[in-house]
């Protein structure tokens, strides 16, 4: 399998961060953001759908919806704590009721 065949394997199976990604394929978080934008955008060609779960902060509850990086923000802008859930990214096939 390679490294992108794996990531999708992994996206496919359910919401993961770049964290668990990280240590599926044995890669850098930094290194596998090109790869995650390469699955992202041949997800349309295969049927499916990239959904981006957004980062929230813990403390405050905001979530941060209209980001569109992959990696998560350092602290929050409305209580400035930086205590941040990281985003979670999964492949759904195009028929399937999951929200965007």
């Amino acid at each position: 399998m390679t490294l992108r065949e794996k990531l999708r394997a992994a996206l496919l199976e359910g919401p993961v961060t770049l964290r668990d990604l990280s240590q599926i394929v044995g890669l850098k978080e930094r290194e596998i953001i090109d790869h995650l934008e390469h699955v992202r955008r041949s997800a349309r060609r295969r049927g499916e759908r990239f959904v981006i779960e957004p980062a929230a902060c813990v403390s405050c509850g905001m979530s941060f919806e209209d980001r569109r990086r992959f990696t998560k923000p350092s602290r929050c802008p409305r209580c400035k704590s930086e205590r941040i859930r990281a985003p979670r990214f999964h492949l759904v096939p195009e028929g399937s009721s999951a929200k965007r």
